[in-house]
């Protein structure tokens, strides 16, 4: 008998169970057995992920800023026109419609003049009647000097001391009466001729006609809107800026409404008909207080001359309501970086590239931002490479791989 086959003796005798349970006890040995005596892996460090950006050349420029802004345009003088007398409406200008034009001094339209004429030819004929009077007691206050002269040389007597009984002898009072009554006659005589004058209502300024409230065959009544004009000289553009915008205007609280000598430049750019035109501009004044509503200082714009056509005859007038774009001139700087906006982190800093590999965060304080791009100020020399692209987690001097070459 070999010595395996009293183990396989003893097995044979072993129970159903107690067999199982031995054969699971030696499955479980064996694995500890090849757990343990497994050989291992040799250790190797993970290979370091390395950042791939995007970047983009700096632009470095000096100069003036530009400040842009958009508004409406609208008119710079407005105004409703009334008539200052009664009547019936006789003539009506052709110009006088809705988006008619006319120049200063034109007639507009015109009020039946009738009892007008009338008036002034009562008044001249009551001025006539009182020159009559006034001449009549100037003969009287001669006739009656003589007289008291003769008086005198023939009875000897001294001229009274008395200065009012002087003046009754002379007629003084009438005179005066009649005096005043021929001044009350001649003022009735220019307000007669003034309201005739007002029945004709006389263009104020060059402009264009708003609206029309008014047709021939119809009464007027004093101070009833007969339509509206507006000046076609300049039109006006409130650009809403921000306290940061307006503090790069220089002058901008020294501009004086009106004052030439203080006017800022600017340009104005409109779309018409899918293409882009611009008027020449200047800042006129900045408003003296916040907008309540959105809390920016509102910057008056105006366009001379916005209804004239360039020299070519293409560029259309700059109507009212339309929605433009403004850049005004600002401060100067010797140097400032334009940059994508996704270039500036955080409200402070951008990354810059150096030596191909090596990120760098380098401080930058905003001076504007325009559309998609923002105007720095920053330590950048023109054409260094910018980081643009997202970046999750920076370091200052980390180590990074520029896409594509460099730039974007």
């Amino acid at each position: 008998m070999s010595i395996l086959s009293k183990p396989a003796k003893a097995f044979q005798r072993l129970s159903p169970l107690l067999k199982g349970l031995t054969i699971i006890g030696a499955g479980v040995l064996g694995l500890v057995l090849l757990m343990v005596f497994r050989p291992r892996p040799e250790a190797q460090e993970p290979p370091r992920r390395v950042p791939l950006v995007v970047t983009a050349p700096a632009d470095v420029r000096s100069g003036n800023l530009t400040i842009r802004g958009n508004g409406s345009v609208r008119p710079k003088s407005q105004i409703v026109l009334s008539s200052q007398v009664a009547g019936r409406v006789e003539w009506v200008s052709p110009a006088f419609a809705s988006g008619g034009r006319f120049e200063e001094g034109d007639l507009l339209l015109r009020i039946e003049d009738a009892d007008y004429v009338n008036r002034v030819d009562a008044a001249s004929a009551a001025v006539a009647q009182r020159q009559v009077e006034v001449l009549q007691w100037e003969e009287e206050q001669a006739l009656a000097r003589e007289e008291y002269q003769r008086l005198l040389a023939r009875e000897g007597m001294d001229a009274p001391d008395s200065a009012s009984l002087s003046s009754l002898i002379f007629r003084e009072p009438q005179l005066r009466a009649a005096q005043a009554s021929l001044k009350s006659a001649e003022a009735q005589l220019a307000d007669a001729r003034l309201a005739l004058g007002r029945t004709r209502i006389i263009a104020p300024f060059d402009g264009i006609v708003r609206s029309k409230s008014v047709d021939v065959g119809q009464y007027v009544a004093p101070g009833q809107n007969l339509g509206s004009l507006y000046d076609t000289d300049e039109v006006e553009i409130v650009v809403p800026l921000t306290d940061t915008e307006a503090a790069l205007v220089e002058g901008l609280w020294d501009a004086g409404a009106g004052d030439e000598a203080t006017r800022i430049p600017a340009s104005v750019v409109a779309s018409f008909g899918g293409r882009e035109y611009e008027w020449p501009a200047y800042v006129d004044r900045a408003e003296g207080a916040l907008n309540q509503e959105t809390r920016t200082v509102d910057v008056v714009v105006r366009v001379p001359d916005p209804f004239l056509s360039d020299e070519g005859g293409r560029r259309p007038p700059l109507l009212l309501g339309t929605y433009a774009s403004v850049d005004i001139q600002g401060a100067s700087r010797e140097a400032y970086v334009v940059l994508p906006r996704m270039a500036f982190r955080d409200a402070e800093s951008v990354y810059v590239v150096e030596q191909d590999t090596l990120l760098i965060v380098r401080p930058a304080a905003i001076l504007q931002e325009i559309g998609g791009e923002v105007f720095v100020s920053a330590d950048i020399a023109g054409g260094e490479p910018v980081v643009v692209s997202p970046m999750d987690i920076v370091t200052d001097s980390m180590t990074v791989q520029v896409a594509n070459g460099g730039e974007r």
